[in-house]
């Protein structure tokens, strides 16, 4: 089993385990930094104290949150391993931050200082020696899931380029792909199986563990009665769109059909989903306020500097919201008064000339959309949900990508699952590769998927990812 799904959302088995073994390493470095100290398990305190097990389990859960924070439980993340023990250091530096306001709010919960530099020291150690392994475990195919491809045309083809580097596949690994009888091979011929034996001995011969349809005409030769066997044998079978969704996050426009979107378990609303978001919305909203309100002061700050205090501090422009209706969205003002003096909407580019010197900072690090507080209290966006988009920019785009228009079907946010899996869109083609990270998204979203996405947000704005 490669993956599983967690209220909706697909979550990788190796990595999920991987942060379970990760969190015990936690838990067991915090007695042995207990008894490396004190020579007990038990240390007598004059006040009382809460019980070392939960003290620890809060210790291991502050810090895995803030290694999922870092990208650490990503298989996407490239980096090689010195990459991964910078991403890992930043990790305990915040998680020590987060816990140290705990200790300072909860006394009861206090870890020594010196158990607590023997706990991060123990468990920085075994966390590099568990990595080390277990990237090695990934790459030599032991955790990974046998798939046989069925079929060697246009739909198969997609798999072979589209997933072609090793990160893209480290959850599963392609024994190779089934022709099919009238059909067209595009995929390279090396790749390509030609079987003798029915479809069910052939997995069970190559320990095949789940099979992709990838047919292009499903209307000839279809072997119907083959798949029905191997289901039955206990051996998985999905159509290509599926395995795309579960292993790179988003849904492949061109090989998307109505049909798929009408009998799959996703694009749900229930009034439960709706309150449930709403609260989560305001929590949210007034938490990061309360945080980020010496952000928005100087940054008021620095715009009256750079640009004097006549010049104004945000600024309004509509956008599309929930089914289609337009809001006014706000910002800090990052461009010149005059951005956008032909009165024509431009997308912005890279280095664009037009931002300030104050803009390209609070652009980079997100803080120019701290103002978008207000719209998510005042309703119009959620915490969570797809970035929303200029009026002029939804009707072109609606006219060139199918499907664009179902990105409405939920409130906008100001954090969202495309701009965590892709970078900043600036253009036609950028908006399409995003479409199918909202499209996810809206099939999936769930107050699980918006507390991971919010976690993982702190990646993005901390390395500044995706910022023009």
């Amino acid at each position: 089993m490669s993956s599983i799904r967690i209220f909706k959302h697909h979550v990788r088995v190796p990595y999920l385990l991987l942060g379970i073994f990760e969190l015990c390493l936690f838990v067991l470095a915090t007695y042995l930094g207990t008894y490396s100290r004190f020579g007990t398990f038990d240390p007598i305190h004059s006040e009382p104290t809460t019980p070392l097990i939960f003290r620890a389990i809060l210790l291991g859960t502050v810090f895995i949150i803030s290694m999922i924070a870092m990208g650490l439980y990503q298989a996407r993340l490239r980096e090689g391993f010195t990459g991964m023990l910078i991403r890992a250091a930043i990790s305990f530096i915040f998680g020590s931050i987060i816990l140290s306001l705990c200790f300072f709010l909860f006394p009861s919960l206090l870890i020594g200082r010196g158990v607590f530099i023997l706990t991060v020291l123990f468990t920085f150690i075994s966390i590099g020696i568990t990595r080390f392994f277990f990237t090695r475990l990934v790459d030599e195919n032991i955790l990974k899931r046998q798939v046989l491809v069925l079929g060697a045309g246009h739909r198969a083809n997609n798999i072979a380029q589209r997933l072609r580097r090793r990160t893209d596949r480290r959850g599963f690994n392609i024994v190779g792909y089934m022709h099919i009888a009238d059909e067209e091979d595009i995929v390279n011929p090396d790749y390509i199986l030609n079987n003798t034996q029915s479809l069910v001995e052939f997995a069970n011969a190559h320990n095949i563990d789940e099979i992709v349809v990838a047919v292009d005409d499903r209307r000839r030769n279809f072997p119907i009665n083959d798949l029905l066997d191997c289901k039955l044998s206990g051996i998985d079978v999905v159509d290509v769109l599926t395995f795309f969704e579960r292993e790179t996050g988003k849904i492949e426009l061109d090989l998307l059909h109505p049909s798929w979107i009408i009998f799959s378990d996703g694009f749900g609303q229930s009034n439960l989903r709706v309150y449930s978001e709403r609260a989560f919305d305001i929590f949210a909203s007034l938490t990061l306020l309360a945080f980020a309100w010496p952000f928005i002061a100087i940054t008021v700050v620095a715009i009256w500097l750079e640009e004097g205090f006549k010049a104004p501090l945000m600024y309004k422009q509509k956008r599309v919201g929930l089914n289609g209706k337009t809001f006014n969205v706000l910002k800090f003002r990052s461009m010149r008064i005059d951005a956008e003096k032909k009165g024509k909407p431009q997308w912005a580019q890279q280095n664009d000339p037009r931002v300030t010197r104050v803009g390209k900072f609070i652009r980079k690090y997100r803080i120019d959309e701290l103002p978008q507080i207000f719209n998510v209290l005042r309703g119009d966006m959620g915490f969570v949900g797809p970035r929303p988009e200029r009026p002029e920019f939804v009707h072109q785009l609606s006219d060139k990508i199918p499907y664009y228009n179902e990105r409405h079907r939920i409130k906008p946010g100001i954090a969202g699952w495309a701009q965590l899996c892709y970078p900043y869109g600036a253009s036609d083609k950028d908006a399409l590769h995003k479409l199918q990270y909202d499209l996810y998204y809206v099939k999936n979203h769930s107050l699980f998927l918006d507390i991971l996405i919010l976690i993982q947000t702190v990646e993005v704005i901390l390395f500044g990812k995706g910022a023009r």
